[in-house]
């Protein structure tokens, strides 16, 4: 017996990494999916590997009809929905404040933050209805604390999506609807290749150069991998997760937990030795 045994859920940003990941362990734990993304051959593929509990729609999450249309498919198709997964995102214009485009700006707002407020508007009404559902964002560590990203913008949509999640959490409590976010930390995806200039297939073979370069950088000894957040998505998804409501679970092997133990050892060796050296002189 699966873990979404039952449920209708709709992923968006589904044709790579995260999304990807995350529809393939939805079905395999028993829902029915809708699947989006802008990518229609990787989409098609996608919904052909995992059968008939798939539907690929392809869907630009920054239109708000094709939203509309999204959401309205999983009813149409599955008969109700259960979950919604706004999870679709891209990187952001990287460097400082001064060097900022306000066309790029709000291009990456649109992306990152109006997408997931169209996904809520539209699947609210719907699980009103119903009396359930949860709804998962997928924010960042980058919107809890600076310098976790290379775009200031990014970070800055990221804990946008952070506090609307919370807002709308409390409104639609009322009505039995979940809404949490998981917020990411350095997950082995094509997303950092994408911030930095490679093109969409480039970016896409990078995941594994970095399995090895965020092998270290948290107290986890291992790069956070796609299902790290698919498992913690199926979590709020279920009925396991029935009384968690407005919260942002961080899923970043403790990367902003504070300084890893081993650092802070050298750190005290180093300075107990400069107190010696200081001594002796």
């Amino acid at each position: 017996m699966g873990r979404l045994d039952g449920k209708v859920a709709v992923i968006t940003g589904a044709t790579s990494g995260i999304g990807l990941r995350t529809a393939e362990i939805f079905v395999a734990e028993g829902a029915r999916i809708v699947v989006a993304g802008r990518r229609q051959a990787e989409g098609e593929a996608l919904a052909q590997q995992l059968g008939v509990d798939c539907i690929f729609r392809q869907t630009d999450v920054t239109v708000e009809d094709q939203v509309r249309g999204l959401i309205a498919l999983a009813v149409e198709k599955f008969g109700r929905l259960d979950c919604l997964f706004n999870n679709a995102g891209g990187p952001a214009q990287t460097g400082g404040i001064e060097g900022l485009d306000a066309d790029r700006f709000d291009a990456a707002m649109a992306t990152l933050v109006r997408s997931v407020m169209f996904g809520m508007k539209h699947a609210a009404p719907i699980m009103k209805r119903q009396g359930s559902g949860s709804i998962i964002n997928n924010g960042s560590i980058a919107g809890r604390l600076a310098g976790f990203s290379s775009s200031v913008v990014y970070g800055a949509a990221k804990a946008a999506v952070i506090q609307l999640t919370k807002c709308v959490a409390m409104e639609l409590g009322e009505s039995g609807i979940r809404v949490n976010s998981i917020s990411p930390g350095a997950i082995a995806t094509g997303i950092f290749g994408k911030a930095l200039g490679l093109s969409v297939e480039a970016a896409e073979n990078t995941p594994a150069m970095l399995r090895e370069v965020y092998r270290t950088i948290q107290p986890i000894p291992r790069a956070g991998l796609p299902e790290d957040i698919a498992h913690a998505a199926v979590f709020l998804a279920s009925d396991e997760s029935s009384f968690v409501n407005g919260h942002d679970l961080v899923v970043d092997g403790a990367i902003t937990g504070g300084r890893n133990w081993t650092q802070s050892q050298q750190g005290y060796v180093a300075l107990r030795k400069a107190f010696d050296d200081g001594a002796g002189g």
